[in-house]
């Protein structure tokens, strides 16, 4: 499974993005697909998952802003950001893993999301 994440940018803090994660496979419906972020200094750090079934885990910092959302039919998983702070600043990488993996087996590149206050 290869992904390619896109969709960051400069927003204002109250603002609004949407990152895609792309991938390529046959089997990505049966993935479980996350969204991890790393700021700068910081570790990377799990923001939320999405199963097959469309099950949903979120960190509590993404609690009621963040929202994941797959296309099986497209391949692609997205994660819409609202009410962005400027702690939300990070590279953002998506990830993939097989039901019943302990680890993320696949990782995407980063995408790089700034926010201005």
């Amino acid at each position: 499974v290869q992904l390619q994440a896109s969709g960051g940018g400069l927003v204002q803090a109250g603002g609004s993005l949407r990152l895609s994660c792309a991938a390529s496979g046959r089997t990505f419906s049966n993935y479980i697909m996350a969204w991890f972020r790393q700021a700068p200094g910081k570790e990377r750090a799990f923001v939320v998952r999405i199963d097959s079934g469309g099950r949903t885990a979120y960190a509590d910092s993404a609690k009621g802003r963040f929202t994941i959302s797959r296309d099986n039919g497209n391949n692609t998983v997205y994660l819409q950001m609202n009410s962005l702070k400027p702690e939300d600043t990070a590279v953002y990488y998506c990830a993939a893993k097989p039901s019943g993996s302990s680890a993320y087996i696949y990782w995407g590149q980063g995408t790089l999301v700034t926010v201005s206050s």
